[in-house]
């Protein structure tokens, strides 16, 4: 099979023919029609995720196609069966799984980091009948694509972690895939919300997907973001999400916040960059609550799903272009450079 591979962190990138793979008991293998380009998958060119750990790796963790090969003991699916999953797919048999939160299992699997991924022609997955998700006829492959990773974490941050309601006013620091789709989830649940970006076409796209107001990071207006986002609100926001991952964002998130504030931690904050210092006294001061979030179980996606069909939600205005294999190749070294502004996927059958 064709796929984009490297054999070393930070090496560089290119398309090959590999072994196609084969279904693992109780999982499947998925013949890819989208997947998406994630500012996670640089991480792990990067060196920056430990669970990759054996090279040539094949980057991708978002996808929808077809189901190509069904493992043993597996029940709910059939070979040419639309699916996406989630990016954490979980065990199956432990506690979290059982309850329905797979994104905290302590055996996950992730493609694209575990093992090889989703820039490929195939991909095995684990697990099937606890991680796959049908995708209906009305949602193309490449919205579902766009679900798995960027969408989907930031329905559960905003909705299930946050649990924004409505009249509340929401920051949200980073208006990359998961910044956007966040700002897009918060003003669909009827929140006012403020973007803050240093790019300029970004905060555009923030416009587009709901934000109320948009603020620079850069300073070249003169504007203190944390005082501007104060006079915007009353006194600072109910809700903060930092959807980058770096000092500076969660500084600026968590100093958003009005009193008994939430902050949501989306954007991966790896070790290699450096732990940011929490100002733990305006925690404490203020009655802050600090939340992780990490993905979303497919227990959880029958809702959001729900809500991509009757158009409450519209990932697909997110999308800004289809590449081919190659393109991705030559974009995955440079994804922390380029503009952020919305979510780029890859179809392989290119």
């Amino acid at each position: 099979m064709r796929a984009v591979a490297y054999d070393a962190f930070g090496g560089p990138v290119t398309v090959r023919e590999l072994p196609e793979p084969v279904a693992p008991d109780g999982g499947v293998v998925v013949r890819v029609h989208a997947t998406g380009l994630c500012l996670s998958d640089w991480h792990g060119w990067a060196g920056h995720d430990g669970d990759i750990t054996m090279f040539p790796h094949v980057p991708g963790h978002e996808l929808a196609g077809t189901v190509a090969a069904v493992g043993a003991g597996v029940r709910r699916w059939r070979v040419g069966d639309r699916v996406t999953t989630p990016f954490v797919c979980g065990c199956g048999r432990c506690a979290w799984c059982r309850a329905g939160d797979a994104q905290v299992c302590p055996d996950q699997t992730q493609p694209g980091f575990t093992h090889h991924g989703s820039w490929a022609e195939l991909v095995a997955l684990h697990a099937a009948d606890t991680n796959l998700v049908a995708v209906p006829n009305d949602v193309t492959d490449a919205t579902a694509a766009a679900l798995g990773c960027r969408f989907a974490t930031a329905f559960r941050a905003v909705a299930h972690r946050a649990r924004v309601r409505a009249g509340e006013q929401v920051t949200v620091v980073g208006a990359g895939g998961v910044g956007l789709s966040a700002v897009m989830v918060a003003a669909a649940r009827g929140a006012q919300v403020i973007a803050v970006d240093r790019d300029p076409a970004a905060l555009e796209a923030a416009r587009r997907a709901g934000a109320e107001h948009t603020l620079l990071t850069d300073g070249t207006d003169g504007t203190d973001v944390t005082t501007a986002i104060h006079d915007l609100s009353d006194g600072g926001t109910h809700v903060a999400l930092d959807a980058v991952g770096s000092p500076d964002t969660c500084a600026t998130a968590i100093g958003a916040l009005r009193r008994r504030g939430r902050h949501v931690q989306v954007g991966l904050l790896p070790a290699v960059e450096g732990r940011p210092p929490v100002a733990m006294d305006r925690v404490i001061a203020l009655e802050l609550d600090v939340l992780g979030s990490h993905g979303m179980s497919a227990a959880d996606y029958p809702a959001m799903m729900g809500l991509v069909g009757d158009g409450t939600l519209r990932p697909q205005d997110l999308l800004d272009g289809v590449v081919d294999l190659e393109a991705a190749a030559d974009l995955l070294p440079r994804m922390r450079e380029r503009s952020t502004a919305g979510i780029t996927v890859c179809d392989p059958r290119r």
